[in-house]
């Protein structure tokens, strides 16, 4: 695998498919993703991908593709064969180097060792394993279809298939304790190889959980005993070697998400399938695509006029800069200086970046970057409307 470059240097070109069939809704999941109880026509969904993104290609031009991710929904539901023409389809149209990253989503419950064979054979590199717990009630809670033996089965099958492996879980769940969340977080560090994406758990508006929430049939730790949750999340992974390099997101050095640091070191992707949204350089400024999140309606759209984008505008550069502020202050390395001022048109005001120094909440990195604290991590939104201003 190719190095992650991790302060200087081109941010990157990704390109996103989403896939966006499940097995199954989670009750606390807002993404864009549909059950269907009946055979999902592949052939078609290839052919449609194919389309939109030769379409993609006539609007950035050639280019360099630095990491490709296969979401959703539940991708691993995909046969290895669909991935393999996706990934063929994305080679027609851009450069694609040897041995980039290429990441695919998968649920425990979906995983068979043919199939995770045929997956490395079509060219996915990293697997994203959706675990989401290791405790067998919260599982149940959490509305997932795997219990914590098939999901340790399916980590340690995705260990000996593929170079890099990550898997997600959520935390800060109804009643968990510090204690309980440490214990399962050293347990999952044991079965860790290089990456893990650790969510709190929070109630999107839409979900089944935002209902039940609302009705009370549940409660979430509150505000002061989460911040404790993350501090202590970020302590135990530090010393045991997965240090925070983004707000969620944990790795060995050098093991980073390649396509997820494109989003938050504010480089460029393009966007295909169901919902998916990209943002990239067309003519000098920096466009945003939404494609249509109905499944079918999308692939009826794409066989009509070759794409199936319903929304899109073009970013002002205070737009870029503060989108730019958002994403990049999620990561530990924090953002270049001169690139958002470049954006901005402007530098950040001394007097609020003083103050947000003498608070705790922003620190510089030499004279060139700067960053939030794990203070200022805690606070995100407010510190970036601040500096924004």
């Amino acid at each position: 695998m190719r190095p992650v470059p991790m302060v200087s240097g081109d941010p990157g070109f990704g390109v996103y498919v989403h896939w966006p069939f499940c097995a199954a809704k989670c009750p606390y999941c807002d993404f864009n993703s549909h059950v269907r109880h009946q055979p999902v026509d592949e052939e078609r969904f290839v052919a449609a991908f194919a389309t939109e993104l030769a379409t993609m290609r006539q609007r950035t031009g050639p280019r360099e593709v630095t990491s490709i991710f296969l979401g959703g929904g539940t991708p691993s539901l995909m046969k290895p064969e669909t991935v393999g023409a996706v990934l063929e389809a994305v080679a027609r149209n851009w450069t694609v180097p040897a041995g980039i990253e290429v990441t695919l989503e998968a649920n425990p419950s979906s995983v068979e060792a043919d199939r995770f064979l045929g997956y490395r054979a079509a060219g996915v590199n990293r697997v994203s394993l959706g675990v989401q717990a290791l405790n067998d009630a919260d599982l149940r809670f959490l509305g997932r279809l795997h219990n914590v033996e098939e999901a340790l089965v399916a980590i340690e099958l995705a260990r000996k298939t593929f170079p890099r492996l990550s898997f997600d879980l959520i935390y800060a769940r109804p009643g968990q304790t510090p204690q309980q969340w440490e214990a399962e977080l050293r347990r999952a560090i044991d079965h860790a190889v290089d990456h893990l994406s650790l969510y709190q758990l929070t109630i999107e508006e839409g979900t089944r959980f935002h209902a039940l929430h609302a009705a009370g049939k549940f409660e979430i730790p509150d505000g002061d005993l989460a911040a404790d949750l993350y501090a202590m999340t970020q302590d135990v992974t530090a010393a045991h070697g997965l240090p925070a390099y983004e707000i969620s997101n944990h790795a060995r050095p050098g093991a980073e998400s390649r396509h997820n640091l494109t989003y938050w070191r504010y480089g460029e992707y393009v966007g295909v399938g169901p919902g998916a949204h990209g943002r990239f350089l067309e003519k000098g400024r920096r466009i945003v695509t939404i494609a249509e999140k109905m499944p079918e309606t999308w692939a009826n759209l794409v066989e009509a006029k070759g794409h199936g984008v319903v929304d899109g505008e073009i970013l002002t550069r205070s737009e870029e800069a503060d989108e730019f502020l958002l994403m990049g202050l999620r990561l530990v390395e924090g953002i270049d200086l001169s690139r958002y001022e470049s954006l901005a048109g402007k530098s950040f005001a001394p007097g609020r970046l003083s103050v947000l120094q003498e608070e705790g909440l922003v620190a510089p990195v030499g004279n060139s970057r700067l960053r939030a604290t794990p203070t200022g991590m805690i606070v995100l939104d407010a510190v970036v409307a601040d500096l924004a201003r």
